[in-house]
This record gives structure tokens, C-alpha cells and sequence, in this order.
């Protein structure tokens, strides 16, 4: 994977190809590549690095193409060399390909196709599907049909863009687990595996789906499924305003949204308050009330930030609303045959809309019974087609691959949602009401926590230079001390853990010395005197206690090196404000450490392969 960006129409495509990399570059960016149909031949450049290698390298060559297909790619088989970059070619350099997703059974494949004569140039799988388009292309077989053909024989996932230099105002295109949509403008048309990348002001959008291949000129669009089926396409409306991500004059994505939260979090309760009768209004859900009232059992599905949100969403879920909720990784979810039943609800939860083993995990649920709804944040999504509801977090778009804004606007969504199941059971309509207005008020204490920047700012020095660091939290901030944790080693590269605070003695206090932060996730709540007693544990071993806590809390002030104040809230809505000091710290420490805070090494912002 991760990022693949289209053009057939009547403009020259190279600089829009490389633009449309540009705001893919998020999604992966070991290596680029473009491929380019000229009148007679396929011309393609590939660079291992950013996005800008690649621009450097096709800038001086003039080219008047208008066909053209591009990759920024993530590795999954091979290293991020320029042999391993996409696009890959057949052996007489007719045929291009980029692919998202993972062929498994390559080996077996390439075998066959070697036994037949081709030559492979890379270690990647996906060189695989080129060679086996032009095993089935000939003078008889166009383009399309050459495509479905191959993908009868492959097993795994993919969303893949074909050129040829023979039908060089075609594109084909096709998917089966790994996002693909179509813009369709006047004269030209866009494949991409990410609607941000549109560059061109089509308002008129076609989400592929699993089985089906796109035949896409600059005045046609054909869906077929791969038994050649012809199919109608359902074409959307594309919202280009709500999709637009800019930097400004911030040094960073990340940091631009970090500071967005208050706004993003207002979006995400607009409309969704009713205080009159204090029950949360969540469309998405209307058609499955029903459904709800008779679940006695949840499960929240997830992977890395949303897992760490799902688990807040248990703790809101039972509290509220009496009903068990587990939480599971969606990675594992299918493969310990869960025991599932029509009356438990599966929530799905991703950012993108795309996590592959969430949706692995989701259709999983739907075929052993169960009501599966999704949390995410992208129409169009495949979550947000293939859940039977869903709630939009309506965070704006992230490009910061280390999710900050939608992890905050998960938590509110779980909060709405656990309200409303709450509302349905065991809730009075007073307790609802006041629960709506602590919820009204959260944007402005969001606001009000970013006023920690300069105590955050004092911090790094302190964690600049250590290899290890433990976060500790208890109750609704015991995920908050896994999500702090997972900030900092994404973006500055610290090995950090983060533990329930009880947890710390029976192992992880081995690791603690002078040498050793220990960040603590402290607010005043029923279960603080608890935690502040690990911090004495912490102390009496010569440990650096950093704490995250309320004003005027001198016992906690006094215990640590540094507090770092957040407002007083209720308890259930502390997890969106703890956070942001730990945010804040993964940010600027990774900025000190020189690190490449929007594009960490190895990380991709949709991890679309398993």
C-alpha cells in the first residue's frame, strides 16, 4: 500500500498526478512512482523517498500525456527500493500497474508465470498482477477483460489502477478490500484510493465496491463484476469543501490539529444536543433504536488510537447505560470464532472508515448475526457503507498520520452514544439533561486546556534524551496513559508504555530509576488517594514523576517534578482533556529530537492491509 492517484481527460497529467501524490504522501511514503501513457509508449519514473524526489526527477522532461497513473507506497513485501516502487511493468513495458493490498498467494503465481517465460524485476507481490494482466492481454482481449481475468486468479486484497500504452485514454481500475473511488469531471475522470487527493472540482463521485472493475475513459465510466456482469453504478454528490486540509502558517499538520480540537469537537455535538429533553439525537442510529434497546451485550472493535478509545467507550458504556462492553483489537476479533448472537451490537470504530482488519472484523460480526454500527469519520468509507448505522465523528480531515483531533471526537461520539443507550434504559431525563450541557461546555474546556502549551513546552528537556518511558492511568485515564504512550513512540521514536497505575508493581516498577520518566495521568476523582499512592511507589524508587492533573492540587504538585493543569470536569469527560497535555508532549519532544512529526518512519495514517 498506500496511495494510488489516477488521471484520464483532455490536460496534461503529469503535474496533477504529483499534486494528487502530495496530499497522498500521508499515507505512505517510503518510495513514488509515475506512470505516464504517451502517444505510443508508457514513460515511468520511480524514486525511492518523498514525494518531491520523484517531482525533482520528471520536472525538466516535457510531457504531454493525459493518461497516467501514480503511487506513493508504504512497504509491505520488499524493501523501499526503487526496483520494490510502484508502478510495475509486464516484461515488454506495455502494461503499468499500482496496487493497494496484499496478493497471497504471489508465490505460487509468480511460479506459474515464471514457468511461462516472464521475468520478475522486484520482491513485491504486486509486480505479480502485471505480468498476469499481460499473460491474458492480446490483440483480442482489451485492456478490462485482460484485468478481470487476472483478478479471478488472485487471492488476498487490492485496489489496483491499470494503463496500457495500447489503449492510452483508458483506465481500468479494480478493488476488493482496499479503498477505490471514481470522480467523474467534463472530460476527464480521477481514479484514487483517498478522496483527498482530488485536485479537480468533480462533483460527482462512484465508491467501488468488493468484486467489481471500472473501465474509465475521459467521457465514459463501466463497472463490471469480474464475471463481466455489467453493473449501474451509484453515483454521490463530493463535498470538495469538507475535504479540504490545508497547513497554513503552522510548522505542522499535527500541531494544527491539536489546536482544531475545540472546533472539530463542536462539530461533532452540532445538532446532536437536544436539552429540552436530555437525549442525545444521533440519526445515524434512527433506523436501529429498536435494535438498541434490545442489545444486552456490546462489543467495541478497533485498532492502535481508536482501540484506546473504545476502551473509554466501555467504561462510558457500562456506566451509563448497565450493559457489559467488551473491547477487542479488531486484528484478533476474527480469528477466536467470537461468540456472537442477534442481540449483540458490534461498533465498529476508525478514523478513515478503512482499517482493513476492522472491517475484516465487522463483516465477521455480520455473518454470525449480529447489528454491527460504525464510528468513523469519512462518508463513503467502507465502514460507513457496510455498517447497518453509523455515527460521523465529523472531526475534518486528519493528515497528521498520529491521530489527535479524531481521537477526541471518538471519545465525544462514545459519550453521545452511551447516553443514548443510558436514555433508553436506566437514565431519568434530568440526569440526561445535565450530561448534555457538561457535554455543550467541552469545546471551550478543550480551548481552555491548550492554554498548557508552555508548561508542556518546559517539559522536553526532561524526556529529549531517554531511550524508555512509562505512563500510568487509572479508570477512565487508564487509556489515556496507553494513547499518551503510543504519542510519544510513533512520533519522537521513545520507547514508552503506558500501564493501569495498580499494574505498575506486579512488573514494570523493575524498569524504574533515576533515569526513568514516569508520566502520571492524576485528575480528582473517586480513585485519585489510589494513584497517588503509586506515585509515593514511584518516589520511594528514585523515579521522575511528571503528572497531568487539576489546578490547586498541591499533594499531586508537590509529588512530582512538573504538573501540567487541565480544567476540573466531570469524571467521564476527563479523557479528551488529560490527553492533550500528552499530545502536546509527544509533539514537541519529537520536534526537539528532529523528527518528522507529520510523517513518522514506518507509519502509515490507514493501514489498509493486514
Amino acid at each position: 500500500m498506500c496511495g494510488i492517484i489516477g488521471y484520464t481527460g483532455s490536460l496534461p497529467c503529469r503535474d496533477l498526478l504529483i499534486e494528487g501524490l502530495r496530499r497522498l504522501e500521508y499515507r505512505g511514503y517510503d518510495s513514488a512512482g509515475i506512470a505516464l501513457a504517451e502517444q505510443d509508449h508508457l514513460t515511468v519514473v520511480r524514486r525511492v523517498g518523498k514525494v518531491q524526489v520523484l517531482a525533482d526527477a520528471v520536472a525538466s522532461a516535457p510531457s504531454c500525456a493525459r493518461t497516467g497513473i501514480a503511487h506513493t507506497r508504504w512497504a509491505t513485501h520488499g524493501q523501499p527500493t526503487e526496483a520494490n516502487a510502484h508502478p510495475h511493468l509486464d516484461c515488454s513495458g506495455t502494461i503499468a500497474v499500482v496496487h493497494n493490498g496484499i496478493v497471497e498467494n504471489h508465490a505460487a503465481l509468480r511460479r506459474v508465470l515464471e514457468a511461462n517465460g516472464h521475468r520478475f524485476r522486484s520482491e513485491t507481490d504486486s509486480e505479480v498482477l502485471a505480468h498476469l494482466v499481460e499473460h491474458f492481454y492480446g490483440d483480442e482481449v482489451p485492456l478490462e477483460q485482460a484485468v478481470a481475468q487476472a483478478l479471478r486468479e488472485v487471492e488476498g486484497t487490492y485496489g489496483l489502477a491499470v494503463i496500457s500504452s495500447r489503449e492510452a485514454e483508458k483506465i481500468v481500475a479494480g478493488r476488493r478490500g482496499s479503498p477505490l473511488l471514481v470522480t467523474l469531471g467534463t472530460h476527464e475522470a480521477v481514479v484514487t484510493s483517498d478522496v483527498h487527493a482530488v485536485l479537480r472540482p468533480h462533483q460527482r463521485v462512484v465508491y467501488l465496491r468488493d468484486g467489481e472493475v471500472a473501465t474509465i475513459t475521459p467521457t465514459t465510466l463501466q463497472v463490471r463484476e469480474l464475471d463481466g456482469t455489467e453493473i449501474t453504478p451509484a453515483v454521490q454528490e463530493l463535498n470538495l469543501e469538507a475535504l479540504r486540509a490545508e497547513k497554513g502558517d503552522w510548522p505542522h499538520f499535527m500541531l494544527k490539529e491539536i489546536h482544531e480540537q475545540p472546533q472539530a469537537i463542536a462539530n461533532t455535538l452540532r445538532g446532536r444536543l437536544d436539552l429540552e429533553d436530555g437525549m442525545p439525537h444521533l440519526g445515524g442510529l434512527r433506523d436501529v433504536e429498536r435494535e438498541l434497546r434490545r442489545a444486552r451485550r456490546i462489543v467495541l472493535v478497533a485498532c492502535g488510537t481508536s482501540w484506546h478509545a473504545a476502551l473509554v467507550g466501555k467504561y462510558l458504556i457500562e456506566e451509563f447505560a448497565g450493559i457489559p462492553a467488551d473491547v477487542d483489537y479488531a486484528s484478533e476479533f476474527r480469528y477466536r470464532n467470537p461468540v456472537l448472537d442477534e442481540r449483540t451490537l458490534v461498533v465498529a470504530i476508525s478514523q478513515s472508515g478503512e482499517t482493513a482488519d476492522t472491517i475484516a472484523a465487522l463483516r465477521e460480526a455480520r455473518r454470525k448475526g449480529a447489528l454491527v454500527i460504525g464510528i468513523c469519520n469519512v462518508a463513503g468509507s467502507t465502514i460507513a457503507r457496510e455498517t447497518d448505522a453509523g455515527i460521523f465523528t465529523h472531526a475534518g480531515p486528519e493528515i497528521g498520520v498520529a491521530s489527535t483531533k479524531a481521537f477526541t471526537c471518538q471519545l465525544t461520539v462514545l459519550t453521545l452514544f452511551a447516553l443514548l443507550l443510558g436514555r433508553q434504559r436506566r437514565l431519568s431525563q434530568s440526569l440526561g439533561k445535565r450530561i448534555l450541557r457538561e457535554l455543550q461546555s467541552l469545546p471551550e474546556l478543550v480551548e481552555e486546556t491548550l492554554s498548557v502549551v508552555a508548561g508542556v513546552q518546559e517539559l522536553v528537556p526532561e524526556f529529549t534524551g531517554v531511550n524508555n518511558c512509562l505512563y500510568l492511568g487509572r479508570g477512565y485515564n487508564y487509556p489515556v496513559a496507553l494513547e499518551g504512550a503510543l504519542k510519544l513512540k510513533e512520533l519522537s521514536y521513545i520507547h514508552a508504555e503506558g500501564y493501569p497505575a495498580a499494574e505498575m508493581k506486579h512488573g514494570p516498577i523493575a524498569l524504574i530509576d533515576e533515569n526513568m520518566p514516569v508520566v502520571v495521568v492524576a485528575p480528582r476523582d473517586e480513585i485519585r488517594e489510589k494513584i497517588l499512592s503509586n506515585v509515593q511507589e514511584i518516589r520511594a524508587r528514585r523515579g521522575r514523576v511528571f503528572a497531568v492533573g487539576n489546578a490547586a492540587d498541591d499533594e499531586l504538585a508537590a509529588q512530582s517534578e512538573q504538573l501540567l493543569v487541565v480544567p476540573e470536569a466531570p469524571h467521564y469527560l476527563m479523557p479528551v482533556l488529560t490527553v492533550i497535555p500528552l499530545q502536546l508532549l509527544a509533539y514537541y519532544v519529537a520536534v526537539a529530537r528532529g523528527k518528522d512529526v507529520d510523517q513518522p518512519r514506518n507509519l502509515a495514517k490507514s493501514v489498509t492491509v493486514e
